[in-house]
């Protein structure tokens, strides 16, 4: 684990200014290149030392036998988990007869740079060989953000001091050798070399593999091209074999003369395609980038970025470490979902081989909130992913006798790969997660074609699940039973309030949809009949109250049970499901990650008759000394509403723990990947929390609050066609319309309208004085 700062404080750069590999894997994490359909981890370019070799592509996975000590009804058969495909980062260097290893001879400089304007990973360092020869290496490598199929690498090698002979090998090197996963030896043998070869070519400078996974059936084709610039005397010889191909490049260099590879790698897979489809693809992929070269792709990088940072930055004054995180976190999350197109948005992106590289709710509850404000139309196409699986989705809730689609848990292609059965078959509030980040979406941009076209169908699928998953007592209340919400440490309780309210907001939403386009209704066959059911459910559903303590339960008689005895949980118990037996954790007040606080953020904009501001303080003082944080999902949840509450240095604690997750490696495990939702949340915290912003009846509302270590906080959010600014410094806010028409918004409850260069500035009301919720002990936020 990372025990100290490993990385330089600066505002627009990840800088690593010495190599220390015993925390190399954590990063590899953080320097993860990606554009949502490529991932390459930040491994040197040299191949090893490495933490944990990583290049992937989004959807190819390998199929593995679930683990169950006994069978059930409905459990899943198969497990998914993504897998490291051909790398096409490595470029191996020999000096002098000896291999460029910086864990042998004299590591004299080492530097190490992820420049978020730019969208590159640049690394210089000076290296001593065993046998005397010292050489410096620079290399810049970016994944691009223009050319979906493209990663590329540029290399030189100079020597510092004499005549230096050097041979650089540039590789495609499939199945590499990787730590086996943990648990399972049947996962281990399924996974071990995954990919069986089909084609192997080393022609000039060019080189490809084609190799196909050997369960899962999909076809994986990686192919390079190289300009290489040296001395007269640089010659080049290519071969190849199945798991292997190879440029080598040989040279004799004086001081002041250099050797250099520029490397184009295209990428591609398909279930479908042929092999010789699929190595026409890449070869395809190669022409345009090389056509692009180099230099143009790092061109078309930074203007990529320079767009986007254009609508997405937020800038923050007198927090210097929380400005590079949230910046950071921004970067990654846009690299987790930017050219995803119709693929899902895993929970680690595509910077590591943790959770197996799963798409969880984090992706609709975290991930889409950001990209809809600051990218829509990677949010989009995330959606467009989830109706795209549809038919599994629809398969798996006739499995469990129900109606509409049962989406699943965790996936990589659709179906259900949880071997977990209360998260896996019981955790139906995913459904609700993807009907919210529907109606967030489209009215965000106003896009009425994308609503009908993907919306009304997500919309109308999710209402049937919950109508036939609920049902009405002799009172006429609808009541969802056995259900897990959000808090893994409450599992199958009946009336989950955060379920029962998303569910309530997702009926009455897929009415409204139907009705505004009622041919796509008629086509999945929602009438009138139908709509009305969904517009009573959602009425008559039970939201749980303790009239005696004044404050909303997370589920029917949560408030009863027995509360968890913090006192004799010792600092190195946590996180708990680590420590005591699940069964004594679901019948206690002990609560893993926000849920009824999640509750408040995102279902008060829907329901504020359950939510006004005292009850949210009430509820949030109750939670907040049960809430444990075994889970990354929590820290920005209990930010954004400890702000709201008045709780400001609570919240800025909190902030700070969600920014620094992987930074600080804060959870001892960024080495498996970042946590794309937690990064996520730092916007939410920040945006949300002190910005106070919340999307009501169509409409943005802000309640700003500025914490005092924070002397100034703006960002930017797209919202039907506009940008709009807004900047906080102490006691106003002001609000900018930097492009499109004017724009009425909310500011602490008064209409406020904003026309593009004329600026409004408004006060801040003053803070409501309550006092100062309790924590469980040893869980402060984990900050700096």
């Amino acid at each position: 684990m990372i025990t100290q700062r490993a990385f330089s404080v600066e505002p627009w750069t990840v800088r690593e200014t010495e190599l220390n590999l015993d925390v190399l894997a954590q990063s590899e994490s953080v320097f993860a290149l990606s554009n949502g359909h490529v991932g390459w981890r930040g491994n040197l370019d040299e191949g090893e030392p490495h933490g944990l070799p990583g290049s992937y592509l989004n959807g190819v996975h390998e199929l593995h036998p679930l683990p169950y000590a006994e069978a059930g009804y409905g459990y899943p058969e198969s497990g998914q988990t993504s897998i490291n495909v051909t790398n096409g980062k490595v470029l191996r260097l020999l000096v002098d007869d000896e291999p460029f290893d910086l864990r042998y001879g004299r590591l004299i400089t080492h530097e190490r740079t992820l420049d978020l304007r730019r969208g590159v990973l640049e690394r210089v360092c000076e290296w001593t060989s065993p046998a005397g020869s010292t050489v410096r290496v620079r290399s810049t490598r970016l994944v691009s953000l223009t050319q979906r199929a493209i990663a590329a690498v540029a290399y030189e090698v100079e020597p510092v001091d004499s005549r230096t002979r050097v041979v650089v090998q540039s590789e495609l090197v499939a199945n590499e050798s990787l730590p086996g996963p943990d648990g399972d030896p049947r996962a281990a043998r399924a996974l071990k070399s995954p990919l069986e070869p089909e084609e192997d070519l080393a022609s000039g400078s060019r080189l490809r593999l084609v190799h196909r996974t050997r369960r899962s059936g999909l076809r994986v084709a990686v192919a390079a091209d190289h300009l290489v610039t040296g001395p007269e005397r640089t010659t080049t010889s290519s071969e190849s074999n199945v798991d292997v191909a190879r440029l080598t490049i040989t040279s004799v260099l004086e001081p002041g003369e250099r050797l250099r590879v520029e490397k184009l790698v295209a990428h591609g897979w398909s279930g479908a395609r042929s092999r010789p489809a699929m190595s026409d693809q890449v070869e395809a992929a190669l022409a345009a980038a090389a056509h692009s070269g180099w230099w143009g792709l790092l061109k078309d990088q930074r203007a990529y970025l320079d767009d986007f940072w254009a609508r997405a930055d937020v800038e923050i004054d007198g927090d210097e470490e929380i400005q590079q995180a949230v910046r950071f976190a921004l970067f990654h999350v846009l690299q987790a979902g930017a050219r995803a197109e119709q693929r899902a948005i895993p929970a680690k992106g595509l910077t590591g081989s943790g959770y197996d590289g799963h798409a969880f709710w984090d992706t609709e509850a975290f991930v889409l909130p950001v990209l809809t404000y600051t990218a829509p139309k990677a949010a989009a196409e995330a959606l467009r992913w989830r109706r795209d699986t549809l038919p599994a989705a629809r398969e798996r809730a006739a499995q469990l006798g129900l109606r509409g689609a049962a989406f699943p848990w965790r996936t990589i292609e659709g179906s259900e790969g949880s071997a977990y059965w209360p998260a896996g078959t019981a955790a139906f509030h995913v459904g609700a997660d993807i009907a919210d980040a529907v109606v967030r979406y489209v009215a965000a941009t106003g896009d009425e074609a994308f609503e009908r076209e993907v919306g009304v169908e997500l919309l109308v699928e999710t209402a049937r699940l919950w109508r036939s998953l609920g049902h009405h007592d002799d009172r006429g209340v609808f009541h969802i039973d056995g259900v897990t919400g959000p808090d893994e440490y409450s599992a199958i309780a009946d009336d989950n309030t955060y379920t029962n309210l998303m569910a309530r907001a997702n009926l009455l939403a897929a009415a409204d949809a139907c009705k505004r386009h009622p041919d796509e209704a008629a086509r999945l066959g929602a009438d009138e009949e139908e709509t009305a059911a969904w517009r009573d459910a959602a009425e008559a559903v039970h939201v749980p109250y303790n009239e005696e303590l004044g404050v909303h339960e997370q589920n029917a008689g949560f408030t009863r049970y027995q509360r968890w005895d913090f006192d004799r949980t010792g600092p190195d118990q946590y996180p708990l499901m680590l420590h005591f037996p699940y069964f004594d954790l679901y019948r206690k007040q002990v609560v893993k990650q926000a849920d009824l606080v999640l509750a408040m953020y995102t279902c008060g904009s829907f329901f504020e008759e359950y939510f006004d501001e005292e009850q949210i303080a009430r509820n949030f003082a109750y939670y907040e000394p049960l809430t444990v944080r075994d889970s990354s999902l929590s820290a920005c949840v209990q930010a954004v509403m400890a702000a709201r509450t008045g709780h400001l240095d609570l919240a800025c604690a909190y902030t700070t723990e969600a920014a620094l997750m992987d930074l600080g490696d804060l959870e001892h495990n960024t080495r498996d990947g970042l946590h794309i939702a937690s990064l996520a949340g730092t916007w939410m915290a920040l945006v949300a929390g002190f910005g106070g912003m919340r999307c009501v009846d169509g409409g943005l509302l802000f309640a700003p609050r500025l914490p005092e270590r924070y002397s100034r906080l703006a960002f930017s959010v797209g919202f039907l066609g506009r940008c709009l600014r807004v900047e906080l410094t102490a006691g106003q806010a002001t609000y900018t319309l930097r492009s499109g028409p004017p724009l009425t918004i909310r500011h602490h409850g008064s209409e406020v309208t904003v026309r593009e260069e004329a600026p409004v500035t408004r006060p801040v009301p003053p803070l409501p004085r309550r006092p100062a919720p309790s924590r469980p002990p040893h869980r402060a936020p984990n900050a700096r």
